[in-house]
């Protein structure tokens, strides 16, 4: 059983969840007013069909407009497929200019269907699986150069991550946003954002793009909305929207009215003050971490020598971080779970922290107590 940021195994030893079920569980475990919403949904029906429009699905959307200023969602069961949803729409948005040229970065993770694998570079997830989709390429991550290089007119759309989750919670830097968002001015490709770990509040904002001072044509969510449950969706403006006529793109369960009903808990509790939660409680688990882990001074100085067993860096920002160890992050994440905490190495070097909106300070401080006794161990 697990509550609020508490999983309890089936001896009832209690785990302290930094985890969040993979950045899902925005508001913890058996929140209260999620139960209550499914619970209600429920008695009323479980599925009708995407030829009605239904209560739920329409007060969620509201709700998405009205906090991210996109006039237009798409429903989906999954990151995944918010992805290929979005490079379909942006294929069709690009076949009026003859551009075709989907663009990924190195380190993003997309999902695994085969749209996504197409724009990915981990062999983990691609080897055997090819051939991919046509008129596709991963491009190097904060390389301005190879914006300039490859991108062009016959560039559809770009997709990346502003913070990449599996990519060891890598930021993208100013100038790689700036010179990306220069280059589309010039040729009048789409920017696509996957927002899918970052968004919805989790970095103190709606939108992890928000601090760079841009907006992105596209924007793909997931896992915290749900609350849970499986749901995402594709946001995007009316001009954009349009390329989809009535049936161009469709779903059987997307949107389905138990996981909308969790959703638009989620929203109004992330839109009702757990933002500003989300950006203390960050900024104090990196003020707790701040004689161990170096914070560079900005998100363009990426990397520093501070010892051979202490943490390089600091990622992130409110509840999506990550700690950069000189060494394989396994074995911390092993540590961490023998001390009754959850975590995963991402990027093989790096401990991923996407806890529950909803954790308190005496959490960060029992997680700090752990780590540090993990690296004094360690240390020869």
């Amino acid at each position: 059983r697990a509550e609020g940021c508490r999983i309890y195994d089936v001896d009832g030893t209690s785990y302290l969840d930094m985890l969040g079920g993979i950045a899902v569980n925005a508001l913890g475990h058996a929140h209260p007013r999620i139960i209550e919403a499914i619970q209600e949904q429920a008695s009323k029906y479980l599925h009708l069909s995407n030829f009605f429009y239904q209560e739920p699905q329409i007060k969620l959307a509201e709700l998405l407009r009205e906090a991210s200023g996109y006039d237009r969602v798409f429903f989906t069961n999954s990151g995944t497929e918010s992805t290929d949803g979005a490079m379909k729409l942006a294929r069709r948005h690009g076949h009026q200019r003859g551009a075709l040229n989907i663009v990924g970065f190195t380190g993003g993770f997309h999902g695994r269907t085969y749209g996504a694998l197409s724009i990915m570079d981990k062999p983990l997830y691609r080897d055997g699986m090819g051939p991919f989709l046509p008129h596709t390429m991963v491009l190097p991550y904060n390389d301005v150069d190879a914006l300039k290089e490859h991108l062009g007119a016959d560039t559809c759309a770009v997709m990346l991550e502003f913070i990449q989750g599996e990519g060891g919670i890598s930021e993208a830097t100013q100038a790689f946003v700036d010179a990306l968002w220069e280059l589309k001015q010039e040729h009048g490709f789409l920017i696509i954002a996957d927002e899918v770990q970052a968004g919805i509040g989790r970095t103190g904002t709606f939108f992890s793009f928000e601090r760079y001072g841009v907006r992105p044509d596209i924007v793909t969510v997931a896992k915290s909305m749900g609350g849970g449950l499986p749901l995402g969706a594709i946001l995007a403006n009316d001009e954009v929207a349009a390329h989809f006529d009535k049936g161009t793109h469709g779903t059987t369960y997307g949107g389905n009215p138990l996981a909308c009903a969790a959703g638009a808990v989620v929203i109004n509790e992330v839109m009702g003050g757990l933002m500003t939660h989300v950006a203390e409680i960050g900024t104090y688990l990196q003020e707790r971490l701040s004689s161990v882990v170096h914070r560079p001074s900005s998100i363009d100085e990426t990397q520093t020598d501070v010892g051979r067993w202490t943490p390089d860096v600091l990622r992130g920002k409110g509840c999506i971080q990550g700690i950069v160890l000189p060494y394989d992050a396994t074995e911390t994440v092993v540590a961490l779970r023998n001390k009754h905490i959850i975590a995963n190495a991402t990027a093989t070097n790096v401990v991923r922290l996407v806890p529950p909106y909803v954790i308190q300070r005496s959490d960060v401080d029992e997680f700090v107590t752990a780590f540090r006794e993990i690296l004094a161990e360690r240390t020869p």
